[in-house]
């Protein structure tokens, strides 16, 4: 089996291939491709990840490489983790929608639509190299704003994809201590999408405890999560935050003294002088603070349960088909499925509660939109897309917002012309 990882110089990699290393046994992978277009920083990070399998797995052959359709090529599995632009573009995408008095966010509101414009091309990209070059693949996209790109991809190629997210995995494993449980045994009734999703019900051993789970959390210490469930009458992901809480979220980053882009990139600083240690031959602890947790265990078990066939629970993101009648059936969720060799069957979700029916149906049209624009490079569609995201409160405001973040991207934007 070839795996092939693309955005390889992330700080995140190391994460990764140490979940590789920990399945070993269940996945026969004898060859790990890592590629990257900065040559210095694949070399910094893929060099601990050649020093982990060294010390674990010396016959598994990793290959550093900067050519994508020579990595891609015969890949069985073609993860994707890119951040086009670096952490340059997250930072104004956070901080030019904060100097219009809208929240500033890398996946959430205009951050994440500046974002995924800069991005639907390359991984359109990508995905057509997949396509001549290894059709069988699976491409897994864990680039963000994941369920945008992975809608780009499932709408403009015949690619076999699925999208994810560490926010699912994350939650599941939140509820299991909640309930003095192992997270093995919990499931949940999943919907929504990516960074916009919910719980309805909590499962252990296929026993609901919906209702242990709320008297947990009316007990709890966290009023915002108190506050929205029991509004709701759902478990909402963090992210629902910048929704139901807006003003206060926004009034918080303003006065920050620094954007999370802006403290990413001192973490990253100090991780990558670590990985430049000779010694090192495991993921260090500071790896914990960049944020990703357990990234690895939801990629690489459900790589496992593709290749292997296990018909096993995971939240991906994928389409809709008839799990919810109020998208369409192309409409790429976020869902609980059950995943076998041939891809993720989506849980029956039925109508969306009407708590959350029309939030849901409005972030769908603004994603919509967006990728008809990052596609095609329609200027009118992206002013759609902004108009129809709810954190953005006016006309004026979205033109203001568009101008200025077309023009800060430029470069990386040239479906839009010069």
């Amino acid at each position: 089996m070839k795996l092939t990882v693309i955005g390889a110089g992330s700080t995140y990699n190391p994460e990764l291939v140490e979940g590789v290393l920990d399945r070993r046994q269940e996945l026969p992978i004898t060859r790990l491709d890592l590629m990257d277009i900065d040559r210095e920083r694949l070399e910094v990070v893929g060099g601990l990840a050649r020093r982990m399998v060294a010390a674990r797995a010396p016959d598994l052959e990793v290959r550093f490489l900067t050519d994508r359709e020579q990595a891609i090529a015969g890949a069985d599995f073609v993860l994707t983790q890119i951040r086009v632009g670096g952490s340059a573009a997250r930072i104004l995408d956070e901080k030019i929608p904060l100097s219009l008095g809208v929240i500033g966010q890398e996946t959430t509101g205009p951050g994440g639509f500046a974002k995924a414009l800069r991005t639907i091309p390359v991984m359109l990209s990508i995905a057509r190299d997949i396509e001549r070059l290894a059709p069988r693949a699976w491409l897994i996209n864990f680039t963000n704003p994941s369920g945008i790109i992975t809608q780009a991809v499932a709408t403009h190629s015949r690619v076999r994809v699925l999208g994810l997210c560490n926010v699912p995995i994350n939650l599941r494993y939140d509820l299991a201590r909640l309930l003095e449980t192992d997270a093995s045994r919990v499931t949940l009734d999943y919907f929504g999408l990516n960074h916009l999703s919910f719980v309805r019900r909590v499962f252990v051993d296929g026993q609901d405890v919906t209702e242990r789970v709320f008297a947990a959390i009316a007990q709890g210490k966290d009023d915002e999560e108190r506050e929205t469930c029991q509004a709701l009458g759902l478990i909402p992901n963090g992210y629902l935050h910048y929704y139901y809480y807006r003003d206060r979220v926004l009034e918080k980053l303003r006065s920050a003294p620094r954007t999370r882009g802006e403290e990413v990139v001192v973490v990253e600083q100090e991780l990558l002088q670590q990985y430049r240690d000779p010694s090192l031959q495991q993921k260090p602890a500071a790896l914990e603070r960049r944020g990703g947790a357990r990234y690895s265990e939801a990629a690489v078990s459900l790589v496992a349960a593709l290749h292997r066939d296990k018909q096993e629970e995971h939240v991906v993101n994928t389409r809709n088909g008839s799990a919810c009648p109020d998208l369409a059936p192309e409409a790429v969720m976020e869902l609980s499925c059950l995943v076998g060799a041939q891809g993720a069957a989506p849980r029956p979700v039925g109508p969306l509660p009407l708590a959350v029916r029309g939030l849901v149906q409005a972030v769908k049209a603004y994603e919509e939109l967006t990728i008809k624009a990052g596609a095609e490079g329609d200027r009118t569609a992206a002013l759609q897309a902004l108009l129809a995201h709810p954190l953005v409160p006016s006309l004026p405001v979205a033109r203001q917002l568009l101008d200025e973040l077309l023009a800060a991207h430029r470069e990386y934007l040239p479906q839009f012309g010069a």
